[in-house]
């Protein structure tokens, strides 16, 4: 079955019938692991920092899926938006659960230059940053030591001015 007449030729995460294209949940995939998305949709889980939570409101109808790609979809972009509420609540069979676990494990946090970060690396930020709540600017040249990782591979955890802040990665250059 062609993943156009699988998906009824809409997004099998939004139910848009503009702009469709497919997505590989890896590398080479064939229509069984991948996904038929929309632009909207595309763009979002290609670039996680444009997130829209109100557009993934589908994800509700989507998680439930008899295909597992659609599931596994589902479940990483419900996994970067932080809605753990509706991951306990989605049911995979043990191996779609550990592809769409080991799908997610494969994603890296990059700095500003594209060097992977892991736990503990000390970086720099290169831009001001504002930190909404906190009332004080981070500066550019800041160290910031000991990071820690997120589940979103765009943000990572550290201290400056000894408040726990999430920073964009992509201000960021590992030291």
């Amino acid at each position: 079955m062609s993943l156009e007449k699988r998906a009824d030729n809409k997004c099998e995460l939004c139910q848009s019938q503009e702009s469709l294209s497919r997505y590989e949940l890896v590398e080479n995939a064939t229509d069984e692991k991948s996904v038929l998305v929309c632009k909207v949709c595309k763009e979002q889980i290609e670039d996680s920092s444009t997130m829209d939570e109100n557009h993934f409101r589908c994800l509700n109808d989507s998680m439930w899926s008899e295909h597992p790609a659609v599931v596994v979809m589902s479940y990483r972009v419900l996994k970067r938006l932080g809605r753990q509420d509706l991951l306990d609540m989605i049911y995979m069979e043990d191996d779609v659960k550990e592809w769409a676990d080991e799908a997610e494990a494969k994603e890296e946090t990059r700095d500003s230059n594209g060097t992977v970060l892991s736990a503990g690396d000390t970086v720099t930020i290169i831009k001001d940053l504002e930190v909404k709540g906190a009332g004080f600017t981070a500066k550019r040249g800041t160290a910031v030591r000991n990071i820690a990782l997120t589940n979103n591979p765009d943000q990572i955890e550290g201290r400056v001015n000894g408040t726990r802040i999430v920073l964009l990665s992509k201000f960021l250059k590992k030291s």
